[in-house]
């Protein structure tokens, strides 16, 4: 078993050197069964906003690329990752709780949980749609894209934004790896790639208007202004 743990600024927050660096952990894994979890009082809050504000059109293109490369690495992965989700995973944090095989977080009521880019004036890139459309259940989709709420933990594990809310998610956690690792490696990077090969996959016309409409979004003022809005709290 490897153990990943996010440690960085912004309370782990995904910026390029913090994605960069965890690509890297994950090559070094090879196919070893993945424990990923963060430090602190968060499993990982979101995008490095700081970078976000400072996106150009050519930068903001470098780095969605990294996102979705990053949370393609992890959902297909060979072997079992499992997500300790030890406190906040919000946005690009619950994208990442998301991409692993099974994601436990504690029942502590003040971590929040969510995906609230559209609260935030943001587009998905539609490989990351599609992973969440993949991932939560139809019943749910409206409640967690379009409502773009921070839950407490167990409603997120109500809306299948993570496994489960116990309280002691470390173990349960393990647990689940220690399951998962007692399969036949082979077997079980076969069926999670029959799974997910093509999950993420995006169609020229899909890039096309990913590049047209929603890259500009990233680099508008009005999303300037609201992340440097946030930052200033």
């Amino acid at each position: 078993m490897v153990e990943i743990r996010l440690e960085g600024p912004g309370m782990n927050c995904l910026g390029t050197t913090m994605m960069t660096w965890l690509l890297g952990q994950l090559e070094q894994a090879g196919g070893a069964p993945v424990l990923l979890t963060g430090a602190g009082r968060a499993f990982s809050a979101g995008l490095d906003l700081r970078e976000v504000a400072g996106l150009t059109p050519d930068s903001a293109h470098d780095f969605l690329d990294l996102l979705v490369r990053t949370m393609h690495r992890v959902y297909t992965h060979p072997g079992p990752v499992v997500a300790w989700v030890n406190g906040h995973a919000i946005a690009g944090g619950s994208l990442l709780a998301l991409a692993c095989d099974f994601a436990y977080a504690g029942s502590d009521s003040r971590a929040r949980i969510g995906l609230n880019e559209i609260a935030l004036g943001l587009r998905f890139p539609p490989g990351l749609l599609a992973l969440v459309r993949e991932q939560i259940p139809r019943q749910h989709l409206a409640e967690v894209v379009l409502g773009a709420g921070l839950h407490s933990a167990a409603d997120a594990a109500g809306l299948g934004l993570i496994t489960a809310a116990v309280p002691d998610p470390e173990s349960a956690a393990r647990a689940c790896l220690d399951r998962l690792a007692a399969h036949p490696a082979d077997a079980y990077a076969a069926a999670k790639a029959d799974l997910r090969c093509s999950v993420m996959a995006t169609s020229p016309d899909l890039t096309r208007r990913f590049q047209e409409e929603v890259l500009p979004l990233w680099t508008s003022p009005q999303l300037k202004a609201k992340v440097l809005a946030l930052l200033e709290r």
